[in-house]
C-alpha cells in the first residue's frame, strides 16, 4: 500500500493551497472527499461479490457432497430392503409349506387370567399413598357440600 504519514499530508495540503488557492480549496477538497468515497464503495462492492461468490462455490460443493451423501443412503436402504424381501419371501414359503394341523398345535391352548377386573388396579402402591397422604377416594361435588354443611338448628 501506500506509506502516507503525516508530514506528507501536510506538505501535499502546503503545497495544494499554493497552487489552487485558498478560495477554491475547500470545493476541491470536498469533490476530492466525494470521489474517494465512491472508490472506497466501489472497492467494497467489488469485494462483497467476490465474497459471494466464493461462497456460492463453497455452497455448491457442500450441496454435492449432502446429495452423494444422500444418493449412498438411499442405495444401501434399496439393498438392505431387497435383502429383507428375499429373506420374507423365504420364511413365508416355509411357513406355507408346514402343514394347516402342524401350525394348529403349536398354538397353545387358551388359560383365563383369573384377574378381578371390577377392583381398579393403580399404578402407585396403596401403602406408598397412606404413608405420603395423597386422597385415595374422591368425593363428589355433591357429596364434600353435604359433608362440610353445619348442622341445622331447629
Amino acid at each position: 500500500m501506500i506509506d502516507i504519514g503525516v508530514t506528507k499530508l501536510a506538505i501535499i495540503g502546503a503545497i495544494a493551497l499554493l497552487v489552487i488557492g485558498p478560495e477554491k480549496l475547500p470545493s476541491v477538497a470536498k469533490t476530492a472527499g466525494t470521489l474517494l468515497g465512491r472508490a472506497r464503495r466501489y472497492v467494497a462492492d467489488v469485494k462483497a461479490e467476490v465474497n459471494r461468490s466464493m461462497e456460492l462455490d463453497e455452497l455448491k460443493k457442500v450441496k454435492e457432497t449432502v446429495e452423494n451423501a444422500a444418493r449412498d443412503v438411499e442405495q444401501s436402504i434399496q439393498t438392505s430392503a431387497a435383502d429383507f424381501e428375499k429373506s420374507w419371501a423365504q420364511s413365508t414359503d416355509i411357513a406355507t409349506q408346514a402343514s394347516a394341523a402342524q401350525a394348529w398345535d403349536r398354538i397353545p391352548e387358551y388359560k383365563h387370567p383369573h384377574k378381578k377386573w371390577r377392583i381398579k388396579q393403580g399404578a402407585t402402591p396403596r401403602w406408598y399413598k397412606v404413608r405420603s397422604g395423597i386422597r385415595t377416594n374422591a368425593l363428589s361435588g355433591a357429596a364434600r357440600v353435604a359433608r362440610f354443611r353445619p348442622p341445622r338448628s331447629n
